[in-house]
């Protein structure tokens, strides 16, 4: 190896059975099983977890719809991560891979004792049929999988991906991500002679090769995974001390607050807590008093994060940056944290917060020498620091609005004050009444542009935890004269809608891993921006983060990346395609005291429940 970051077996072109993006993997051919796990844990007991939603197929493939909670226990991939790592895989379906010169095609040799739950051999065939109904039918995989040329079958258990490009050293290890399905079961028959198609949603539980399979359903309520107890996979060394519960089991509710009532109750033993008012307020009763119920906060290490308000600038109202950057001087951030969130959160300011990838300070170095080419198609905000507007006194409230209008004019929007015909009355008693505050003014101030049309923004709400959210959010638009609407949808209805591009403002975001690659385009690249499903939520069409997406994909090392990814970081962030939001660099985990767990965990997840155990002691005394 010469120091640029490639794993040995890119360097080296030869079959290995783990590769890293960042050096050398941590774990050798002879390693026994991961660090991070119990390899004597119990195989027994159950684990019972809880979504908001429903569900109405088991098809993992599909985008229409919604797929079954848990369906990643049933199929498996050709390489799969350890936790402990960043960007590492090691073989799984595939006993080794090869990857050709110059990241030009990858290789992979299945195991030979690879099964499916039928008994039938896991085959080249497999893998291909899974590629091409993948990107024929998940426009999402299509993209992710766009520079993949062909795959065909080239030896004994052996199939290849050919590029259609060279120097792009993520696509095998994207490729090892493949989910694999069994081509003879989806193109087969069911119970009642019909054959199956994989291009429709089905409730038929599917075929497998995993560590699980379906045991018992009932559509939109619940589904119950059993334990495979001769899984082909079992004695892997990348399984050893995993999958050690006999069911997992997924229940599922329409409404959280009913979720987490039936939590306290014991219907469910684990929960990541989403929401800081419950975490603080909530979590008061008996069990947790008694030491039932355990309470942790896990230091986030997995990732980068940005969440936030992100306007469709498919709109036209919203394609000025200086309309989005007036509406993240309206938000006061410091206010919500304090007065709903009980001053848990941080607020956003990166792409990547929370890693090494995020941008801070002036622009300099190797990030500089890639923003200068850009200079004449980008903000020049982007060599300086990004700082989003703060408020903590009265002063910066009132400087906060004055920008925001002063940005609302010169994008060309002017408020005005208008009479409320609903509220009009020239009645002297109604005047006192207004006067004495029992009754509203009829004038009412409404952002208008030159065409007179009012700014209204639709907000769109996955159910009502967020509504409190949004009638403060309402509160501070109406004070420059912009009409917010939240419009709440049950979540079928917000999946359609987001799939389809029918919002203007939605609260969403990317997680990032610290290793980005070609998932970049897919959240940011112009080519991504009107493809209906796609993560590109906002639109974003820029030339110059092309331009950058372009020298992630093609670092040819750490350093290159990380420069490539600050400077892109900080495109973004000078477009303002986001009104930021707020996270804490940490996990809420709430959970019935009846399992085990490695202490520490690792750092890039929490693992539940695939490293976790039953602990039948605790169990026990959980109930008394």
């Amino acid at each position: 190896m010469d120091g640029d970051g490639r794993a040995h077996a890119v360097e080296f072109e030869t079959w290995v059975s783990g590769s890293s993006l960042m050096g050398e993997p941590k774990y050798t051919d002879d390693f026994s099983h991961f660090d991070y796990v119990n390899p004597d844990a119990p195989k027994t007991g159950d684990a019972r977890l809880a979504v908001v939603g429903s569900y109405d197929s088991f098809n993992p493939i599909l985008t229409k719809g919604e797929a079954a909670s848990g369906l990643g226990l049933i199929y498996e991939t050709l390489f799969t991560p350890s936790y402990d790592e960043i960007s590492s895989n090691y073989g799984l379906l595939a006993q080794a891979m090869y990857v050709g010169p110059n990241f030009s095609y990858v290789k992979f040799r299945l195991r030979s004792d690879a099964r499916w739950h039928d008994g039938v051999a896991i085959t080249p065939e497999d893998v291909i049929w899974s590629f091409e109904q993948s990107i024929e039918l998940n426009p999402q995989r299509k993209f992710y999988y766009s520079h993949v040329k062909s795959a065909e079958v080239t030896g004994d258990n052996e199939v290849t991906f050919t590029f259609d490009q060279q120097g792009n050293r993520e696509l095998p290890f994207i490729v090892g991500e493949l989910m694999i399905l069994p081509k003879h079961w989806w193109t087969g028959q069911n119970a009642k002679g019909e054959t199956r198609d994989i291009s429709h949603g089905t409730l038929e539980p599917p075929l497998g090769s995993g560590p699980y399979k379906i045991k018992s359903f009932s559509a939109g309520k619940y589904v119950e995974y059993g334990r495979v107890a001769d899984y082909w996979g079992k004695d892997l060394n990348i399984n050893v001390g995993q999958n050690n519960f006999d069911t997992i089991r997924y229940e599922f509710f329409r409404d959280s607050t009913v979720m987490f009532e039936a939590f306290k109750s014991g219907a469910y033993d684990f929960r990541m807590e989403s929401t800081a008012k419950t975490w603080a307020t909530g979590y008061d009763f008996p069990a947790v008093k008694d030491g039932k119920v355990k309470m942790d906060v896990v230091p986030d290490e997995s990732s980068g994060v940005m969440v936030g308000f992100i306007p469709n600038l498919r709109r036209e109202k919203f394609q000025n940056p200086k309309v989005r950057e007036a509406l993240n001087y309206v938000f006061n951030f410091e206010e919500m944290n304090r007065t709903l969130f009980y001053d848990q959160y941080s607020r956003i300011n990166s792409y990547f917060f929370g890693s090494e990838l995020a941008s801070s300070g002036k622009a300099e170095g190797k990030v500089k020498e890639l923003l200068e080419p850009l200079r004449d198609q980008i903000p020049a905000a982007a060599f300086d620091a990004y700082a989003n507007p703060k408020v903590e006194s009265r002063e910066d409230l009132r400087d906060n609005l004055k920008k925001a209008l002063d940005l609302f004019k010169e994008a060309g929007w002017e408020p005005r004050t208008e009479v409320d015909e609903e509220k009009r009355d020239n009645g002297f008693l109604h005047k006192i009444m207004v006067s004495v505050g029992l009754a509203s003014d009829p004038t009412r101030i409404v952002m208008r542009n030159a065409k007179g049309e009012a700014f209204e923004i639709e907000y769109l709400l996955n159910g009502e935890a967020f509504e409190r959210v949004a009638l403060r959010l309402q509160a501070s638009l109406e004070r420059v004269g912009i009409k917010l609407i939240p419009r709440v949808v049950d979540s079928a209805q917000y999946v359609n809608r987001i799939r389809s591009r029918d919002y203007d403002l939605v609260y969403l975001g990317w997680s990032q891993s610290l290793s980005p690659g070609n998932e970049q385009r897919e959240y940011f690249g112009s080519a991504s921006a009107d493809r209906d499903g796609s993560a590109n939520y906002a639109g974003i069409k820029n030339p110059a983060v092309d331009t950058l997406i372009n020298k992630i994909v093609y670092a040819k090392d750490r350093s290159d990346l990380e420069a490539a990814t600050k400077a892109m970081d900080r495109v973004l962030l000078a477009n303002h395609y986001v009104i930021p939001g707020w996270t804490m660099p940490a996990f809420r985990i709430a959970y019935w005291d009846k399992f085990g767990h490695v202490d520490p965990l690792p750092k890039l997840t929490i693992g539940f429940p695939t490293i976790w155990w039953y602990d039948q002691a605790k169990a026990t005394a959980a109930k008394m």
